[in-house]
């Protein structure tokens, strides 16, 4: 009873992360999972079925507050099913280790991107209603985010997030209510991946159950900030994590001294708390 409490409490913490900000779900339960000694295919299998109930949650939350383009999410979540699909079903064939760091490298770059965007020439006045995604950029963004996402635990938002929002005019909201939509169907495709490579059998339901109740709960909430907090803020916010995530990524694969990972991780997040301070000044003054 208390693994499944637990199990809950790291569905609502994900989800919550993931509905403010875009991401995260996958890459903090997976991570998450894996300290009990779960198997990283099970896991994977276990927070991609909890994410079917967690993603049309978190979606309905979006839509009802109005942090999503529809058209955005049309054009992503056929691609990006397809990618989830193929990446489910050769997971143990297929090693996403070997790619991981360079696509965190790209990644931490449009982490800082984004955030001096938001932090520097971020106007309120130039937001754009939509997202305004081409087919030329939603096939391959779909494809290689829904198949990082099913062979990673998690990369759809940390790869769908920071590309929409580099793109000029862009909303923080409306990016994060999109991929956080779009993501019911990668969940649903994933998912189905999975059954077909590893069978029922290997699901603990128990564990699902737990995750999906914790982010149920969760999804509201995390869809009422996303509506609340000002854009600005909010892109500083998405900026940093990204930021932090990928730079933790990174560490792990490089091997870094471990008495310096905590001064890495120190200047990140002194960094990232002092330009989310700036921000809420200087927008104070205007």
């Amino acid at each position: 009873m208390r693994k499944l409490i637990i199990f809950a409490f790291i569905g609502f913490l994900a989800q919550l992360i993931d509905g403010s900000l875009g991401m995260a779900y996958g890459v903090t339960s997976t991570t998450l999972l894996l300290t009990f000694g779960i198997a990283p295919t099970v896991a994977s299998a276990s927070v991609h079925l909890a994410e079917v109930v967690t993603t049309a949650a978190s979606g309905a939350s979006h839509i009802k507050f109005g942090n999503v383009d529809k058209q955005a999410v049309y054009q992503l979540i056929i691609p990006g099913s397809i990618g989830a699909f193929v990446g489910a079903c050769f997971l143990s064939n297929l090693p996403g280790d070997v790619a991981k760091p360079f696509i965190a490298l790209f990644l931490m770059l449009l982490g800082f991107y984004v955030l001096l965007r938001f932090l520097f020439t971020f106007e309120s006045g130039i937001q754009k209603k939509s997202i305004e995604l081409t087919r030329k950029q939603s096939i391959p963004l779909g494809l290689i985010a829904g198949f990082a996402d099913a062979t990673g635990g998690g990369g759809w938002g940390p790869i769908a997030t920071p590309i929409l929002l580099s793109k000029k005019g862009s909303t923080a909201r409306k990016v994060v209510g999109t991929v956080d939509t779009s993501e019911f169907a990668i969940a649903v495709s994933a998912t189905l991946g999975f059954l077909v490579s590893l069978g029922w059998e290997e699901v603990n339901w128990y564990w699902v159950i737990a995750l999906m109740i914790g982010g149920v709960i969760a999804a509201p909430i995390a869809a009422w900030l996303v509506k609340k907090l000002p854009a600005y803020l909010l892109g500083v916010l998405v900026g940093g994590f990204i930021i932090l995530t990928n730079a933790r990524t990174l560490i792990n694969t490089w091997s870094a001294d471990a008495a310096w990972v905590p001064f890495i991780y120190a200047f990140i997040l002194i960094g990232w708390f002092l330009a989310i301070n700036y921000s809420i000044r200087k927008n104070k003054l205007k």
